[in-house]
């Protein structure tokens, strides 16, 4: 789904949100769905710093760190101009279901340029933390 500038994803995963946030916040885990996190410091007002499998990098800031439930940190790509480092929001909520988590994911203040990369991206990346992060 998506809006002027903001867009959402969701996976449902087969574990219970203490086994899935630790991929959203741990740079070794990052690494196995995400791309390389080296430099990431999973704090509020720390590094956001990914190297994403398949091109392209992404620098920003942690802004809220909720374990189990909530992640929050802001997007950008160095040096572009459309979309500079930390000018957009992530959020990342998950919600138990059973014994499953709903992963949604929104990420806002978006330019209607990248509504459309950003949404299969995201897509494609949430299935990869749903394979990864499945026991």
């Amino acid at each position: 789904m998506t809006s002027a500038d903001t867009l959402t994803a969701t996976v449902r995963i087969a574990a219970p949100p203490t086994a899935v946030f630790p991929y959203l916040t741990d740079p070794a885990l990052l690494a196995q769905w995400f791309g390389d996190a080296t430099g990431t410091v999973p704090e509020p007002g720390g590094v956001f710093a990914l190297d994403i499998d398949g091109g392209g990098s992404s620098r920003g800031q942690f802004v809220t760190i909720d374990p189990p439930k909530r992640v929050v940190f802001t997007w950008g790509i160095p040096g572009s101009a459309v979309l500079q480092p930390g000018s957009t929001t992530v959020e990342i909520v998950l919600t138990p279901d059973g014994p499953d988590t709903i992963v949604e994911l929104t990420h806002r203040d978006l330019p209607p340029t990248q509504l459309a990369s950003h949404q299969s991206g995201w897509a494609r990346l949430l299935d990869r933390l749903a394979h990864t992060a499945t026991p």
